[in-house]
Order: C-alpha cells, then sequence, then structure tokens
C-alpha cells in the first residue's frame, strides 16, 4: 500500500512545514508530579461524540468542579459524494463525518483526546484546536502514521466556540482542511451562557453547521474528475485551490445535506443556538425570517453578544453562535448571505419550524391578483 510520507508532502512545505515537521521536545516542569496528582483527582467523563448537525449531550451549567472529558477521533480517508450530480471527492475526515463532530466542555474542565489512524489509510495526520493552549495548538504532539495512535490532553481555560483541524505541515496543511478534516468545539462558562446584563440565555436545542469548500478538478469538457486516490488526485486539486475558486461550499458536507429530510427542525417558542464554523474562508450567515437574538460573531463566550442581528460574520479559521428563539411556523432557509455561493454552489440549510401562525407578526393583506384598472 503506498504511504505518503512526511518529506514526500512537505516538500514545498516552508517554514509551516518545518516547524510542524520538528519534533516536538516537551520536558517535564518540576510541578509535573503535583499536576499529575491533581488530575487523577478529578472526575472522568466519556463524551459520545455524534455527527453534526447534532451535538452530543451535555450541560449547559456545569454541576460540579471541572472534569477531563474523554473524547475520540478516527480519521477516514475515503471517497463521497458531495453533490446531487454524483461528483465524488477524495475525502479527509474525523470520525467519518463533515465537519468532524462538536466537542464540548466547560471553561476549566480538559479534553482528552485519543486520535487514532487506521493502518488501512495512507497518510499521517494530526489536530490543531485553536481553543487550547500551547504551540501549534497541539499539532506538533500529535501527528500520527498509519496504525498509530496518540493521546492529547488539553486545558479549556477560553469560554467560546472554536475549530479544529488537521495540521500535518507545508501545503497538507490547506489541503487537508478542504478535504474535509476540520470540526468544532464549544467551551462554555461553567455558569452558562449570559445576555449583556448578564442574565442567563438558555437553549432548547445545539445545531452545529460547518460551512465547507470544495475544490474539484474539471476535464477539457468542464466535467468533474474522479481519482482512484489522494496520490492520484493531489497535483490537480492543488492546481484548483491555488486559483482560490472553490467548485462547491456547502454546509455540512455536501449540497442539501441539511435539507429535505434531513433539514433542521425547530417548533415555535423553540430557542436555537447555531453554532457555525468556517475553517477556511469568511462565511456570513443569516437566517431568512429570523434573526439572531444573541449572537457571540468572534465565538468569545467571555464577551456580552450582540443582540438583534439579521446578518453575522464568521472569519475564516473560526467558529461563531447565534441563537434565536423561533416566533413563526414554515420553512426557514439558513445561508451563508453571499447568494451565489448559497444558491449556486450549496452553502446553505433548511429549518423546518412546527407551531401556529401569529397574524401579528406577518399577514397576506391581500392574495395576488389583477392590478385593478
Amino acid at each position: 500500500m503506498l504511504q505518503l510520507n512526511r518529506r514526500q508532502v512537505l516538500t514545498a512545505g516552508g517554514t509551516l512545514g518545518a516547524m510542524s515537521a520538528m519534533s516536538p521536545i516537551v520536558k517535564a516542569s518540576t510541578g509535573s508530579a503535583a499536576v499529575k496528582a491533581d488530575l487523577d483527582s478529578l472526575p472522568r467523563v466519556k463524551q459520545e461524540l455524534v455527527a453534526p448537525p447534532f451535538a452530543p449531550a451535555h450541560e449547559q451549567v456545569a454541576s460540579g468542579g471541572p472534569k477531563i472529558i474523554e473524547v475520540e477521533l478516527v480519521v477516514h480517508e475515503e471517497k463521497r459524494e458531495i453533490d446531487d450530480d454524483g461528483t465524488v471527492l477524495n475525502a479527509l475526515s474525523f470520525n467519518g463525518s463533515i465537519p468532524g463532530p462538536l466537542m464540548v466542555c466547560h471553561e476549566g474542565d480538559y479534553i482528552e483526546l485519543t486520535l487514532k489512524n487506521p493502518s488501512t489509510n495512507v497518510m499521517e495526520h494530526n489536530i490543531d484546536f485553536h481553543a487550547s493552549t500551547g504551540a501549534l495548538g497541539g499539532g506538533g504532539l500529535t501527528l500520527v502514521q498509519p496504525g498509530e495512535q496518540v493521546v492529547l490532553r488539553w486545558k479549556a481555560i477560553k469560554a467560546g466556540t472554536f475549530i479544529y483541524h488537521c495540521a500535518p505541515g507545508g501545503i497538507m496543511i490547506p489541503y487537508h482542511v478542504v478535504s474535509g478534516m476540520n470540526g468544532a468545539v464549544m467551551v462554555l462558562p461553567r455558569d452558562g451562557l449570559k445576555d449583556r446584563n448578564g442574565n442567563p440565555v438558555r437553549y432548547d436545542k445545539v445545531y452545529y453547521v460547518g460551512e465547507q469548500d470544495f475544490y474539484v478538478p474539471r476535464n477539457a469538457d468542464g466535467d468533474y474528475m474522479q481519482y482512484e486516490s489522494h496520490s492520484d488526485a493531489m497535483a490537480d486539486v492543488l492546481d484548483v485551490m491555488r486559483t482560490l475558486t472553490p467548485t462547491h461550499v456547502v454546509m455540512n458536507g455536501k449540497v442539501g445535506a441539511l435539507t429535505g429530510d434531513n433539514a433542521l427542525t425547530a417548533a415555535v417558542g423553540e430557542s436555537v443556538l447555531f453554532v457555525h464554523s468556517q475553517a477556511n474562508r469568511d462565511s456570513r450567515p443569516h437566517l431568512i425570517g429570523g434573526h439572531g437574538d444573541y449572537v457571540w460573531e468572534e465565538g468569545s463566550f467571555i464577551d456580552p453578544p450582540m443582540e438583534g442581528l439579521e446578518t453575522w460574520f464568521i472569519r475564516g479559521g473560526s467558529a461563531g453562535a447565534a441563537l434565536y428563539t423561533f416566533r413563526q411556523p414554515g420553512v426557514y432557509v439558513y445561508l451563508s448571505h453571499n447568494l451565489i455561493e448559497a444558491v449556486q454552489l450549496g452553502a446553505l440549510a433548511h429549518v423546518v419550524v412546527d407551531g401556529d401562525w401569529d397574524d401579528d407578526l406577518m399577514a397576506q393583506v391581500q392574495a395576488p391578483g389583477p392590478i385593478p384598472a
């Protein structure tokens, strides 16, 4: 089986490649024994990760003190269709979903990740947690070859929403990210979310929407090409990536992944927290027919939320959160308000809301008919 080693994929890696390729030297501090003793006394909770758009079971307000949250990610190298026309991508993912699963903890908790790279894979992988504190976000400590696993522990000291992604070095950093290897972590304040006046803010459900850009090569006739392996596809994909023009911009891995039978659901009166990530490009989430009642646009739960926004901004390489309480039934469109990307490239989802209509909020005063003479 062909395996792509670090030297092969980092030949054009430059500084980032060199940094990520270095073997990290980790020296134990004089307080390491005390730290270990403290950690040994903490309760451990195994978090069962679920595929987006859903979130794992969690408390909005932490009960008790800090915990060690155990999570597991398994690297998948696979082919997957990304639109209804049968376009096939040589994908990379965590746990087989694009984006990778949402992790949830509270400020002061520890995330203890087991990262597995099965022997059936051909590439090395790692993970960079934007929520963590330490050089390369853990990337230098988590490089695993096919057939290896690694365990990383980091402390969540900042409350907010953050992305994570694979970052093995050089050109492989963007290649892995745009092939699907990214996800998000939500670090809640221990006493829960608050409005600008310090009042508690609660939600009934969480939906995690990972916006993803793909770069699929076309042949001379304009048809999307298929490749047997990543090594076959890589040169052509890199050429498309250099144009900075994606062929697909989708939510949760595929055009229409969150529409039809897979549409998000809610009811009038329910408060829904939308966690939105974009690991590579800027995005402008908008809920047609609704608003962001409370928006943590930059992802920081330490900061007071903005209120009543029509559209908010998610910077490339970040995740944000917006909470809305639905007031009317119907089908809402949640999209990136670059309408070309939403309508033509696929960056939209549907939210189907049940409940009773309120004529005070909206009513059709007169049905369509002939213009009076």
